[in-house]
């Protein structure tokens, strides 16, 4: 059965293909995502889930935009969020953030105000996105 509404696919434009693929890479794969595309112009993992599956690639960007920073709280993306099962997951994530030397903006810890259970742990990418993985049982 297809998840009717959901995402399909999310594609980022990034600025250094290498750079992003070391810090999506190890990330989408120890959450089950698998590498289905990987070119010079850019890559793919897919989560393949009876319908309910995801993709997200890379695009190497613009060469004449290279040099433009993501800005968060400009119209656009503030921040990508993926599901974990457990707070385990949780840490695990954050250790591997760790043992890749990828940005670590908040560590592993309890977000009551986001929702009652919520616990998340917040990271970025090489052009300054904000990525996290978080537990929140009950919450969609």
């Amino acid at each position: 059965m297809i998840a009717r509404g959901a995402f399909h696919h999310i594609d980022l434009n990034v600025s250094d293909l290498a750079a992003s693929r070391r810090v999506y890479g190890p990330v989408l794969e120890y959450l089950g995502y698998r590498m289905v595309k990987d070119e010079p112009d850019g890559c793919e993992w897919d989560l393949a889930e009876a319908g309910r599956g995801a993709a997200l690639g890379l695009k190497a960007c613009d060469p004449a935009l290279r040099d433009h920073v993501h800005r968060r709280y400009a119209p656009g993306l503030h921040h990508l969020a993926w599901r974990a099962n457990s707070r385990d997951d949780v840490d695990a994530v954050h250790r591997l953030l760790v043992d890749h030397g990828i940005t670590i903006l908040d560590p592993p810890a309890h977000y009551p105000e986001y929702w009652g259970d919520y616990y998340a742990v917040f990271f970025e990418d090489p052009d300054g996105m904000k990525l996290e993985v978080v537990h929140a049982p009950g919450w969609i």
